[in-house]
């Protein structure tokens, strides 16, 4: 599928690169901190006005302001749905939402009809690949990534208590892709209950991966026993056992690999994401979907967005983004 449409992506900068190979002109507005830009201040960083607006989540507070106003078409791909509540509500300010978190799709219907409100699930960027030549393995079971007890408390208290029943757990940080290879069974926790993209990436790493089961459309992209395996959370003796019972059976832990990095190489890459994502706005009307939020500006204003930009204002620390989460409550951002 080939477009001219230029996009503004804010936020994460995963996406482009596919964005660019379907023909889309990407203008790139990363962002690794709190801000809050308006249309003008959007331009001005493009340097244009985009045809779309693409905020991809960073877990930030709100960084567009009046964006019921914004004369393009607009998109959010919320990701962290699972942290922050108040996500469906200024959804509702823009034209699309995809979330990735696919229980949580219905809490975006508040204004956007089902059309405008889409799956999209995570993914594994390209950097996330085994090396060419196969590491010895060193772990029998890897954690791999963040574990603090004060911002992930649950993390710890599971890796702890599943430490003490099966010493051969290693937990490291690191750089996945060289990680991952290295270990004879990965392990993956959900803080939240979240589908999360350690299950993507570990996959794409060539693991054979134990997650938990959590829904939001998980058995609906792998299956247990062959892509992965699932595991109770609520199950300790049941996980230590899978544990004993995998690492006995290394041919079926390396068939059950190769099959999980096939999934993930066939359906689960940025390009892959990105079609969907071209494919949603090819089938729209791009100007009968802006022209009617234009005219509904201040009932989406008030009905959804206001409440949430008087609590970031509340919660600002920086008098200039109290300021600006303010006006945005009363229909002045960018005014």
């Amino acid at each position: 599928m080939k477009t001219e449409l230029s996009v503004a992506c804010l936020g994460g900068t995963f996406f482009s690169p596919a964005l660019q190979d379907l023909g889309f002109r990407v203008l790139p507005l990363p962002l690794s901190r709190p801000e809050i830009l308006d249309w003008a201040e959007v331009c001005h960083r493009a340097g244009e006005a985009p045809d779309l607006l693409l905020y991809l989540d960073r877990s930030l507070p709100p960084p567009l302001v009046g964006l019921e106003r914004f004369p393009c078409l607009t998109a959010f791909w919320c990701i962290d749905s699972h942290i922050h509540s108040w996500y469906p509500a200024w959804a509702q300010g823009f034209d699309l939402c995809f979330a990735s978190l696919k229980d949580h799709l219905p809490r975006f219907g508040l204004r956007l009809p089902p059309e405008r409100a889409h799956w999209l699930p995570p993914f594994a960027d390209l950097g996330h690949r085994p090396p060419a030549t196969p590491p010895d393995k060193e772990w029998d079971l890897l954690f791999a990534g963040t574990v603090n007890p004060q911002t992930t408390p649950g993390r710890a208290a599971f890796l702890d208590e599943l430490a003490r029943r099966f010493p051969g757990l290693a937990v490291r940080q690191g750089r996945f892709s060289e990680l991952f290879p290295r270990a004879r069974l990965a392990l993956n926790v959900a803080e939240r209950n979240d589908l999360n993209f350690r299950v993507f990436e570990a996959l794409a790493c060539g693991a054979c991966l134990l997650t938990p089961r959590v829904g939001h459309g998980q058995d609906e992209l792998f299956r247990h026993g062959e892509h992965l395996f699932v595991y109770d959370p609520e199950d300790m003796d049941g996980l230590v056992r899978l544990v004993q019972d995998l690492l006995a059976d290394p041919a079926r832990c390396a068939a059950v690999a190769a099959a999980g990095k096939a999934a993930v190489e066939a359906a689960h890459r940025p390009v892959h994401r990105a079609r969907q994502v071209a494919r949603v706005v090819a089938g729209l009307d791009a100007r009968d979907v802006v022209e009617k939020r234009l005219e509904q500006a201040k009932e989406i204003r008030e009905t959804y967005l206001k409440l949430v930009y008087l609590h970031w204002a509340e919660a600002a620390q920086d008098p200039a983004a109290r300021a600006a989460y303010l006006a945005a409550a009363a229909g002045l951002a960018g005014r």
